[in-house]
């Protein structure tokens, strides 16, 4: 299980990762690491942050955890949500609290 900060994707902005997708590696570039308001509780252990990932395939993804790799990271579980559509594709998020 990894538990992320903001700065290990933030210098990772416009490279692709690769989902996890019926045995198929499906392309999702990093399009924005952002702090959240941070309004941590007591104990916690890492400021809020969201990640944005475009996706350019015609298919919209549901939302769910999907088995991410990246040459940098490594491999891990992340849970995507689509939020938008452009003219090049769907935007997914994932946030970190």
């Amino acid at each position: 299980m990894h538990f992320f900060q903001l700065d290990q994707f933030a210098g990772h902005l416009n490279e692709t990762f690769s989902a996890d997708i019926e045995n198929t590696g499906v392309p999702f570039v990093l399009v924005e690491a952002a702090p959240l308001p941070d309004q941590r509780l007591a104990g916690q252990m890492r400021a809020p942050f969201s990640l944005l990932f475009r996706n350019e395939s015609a298919v919209l993804f549901p939302q769910r955890t999907y088995t991410m790799r990246h040459h940098g990271l490594g491999e891990f579980g992340i849970f995507l949500v689509p939020i938008a559509r452009d003219r090049t594709g769907f935007i997914y998020q994932a946030l970190f609290n």
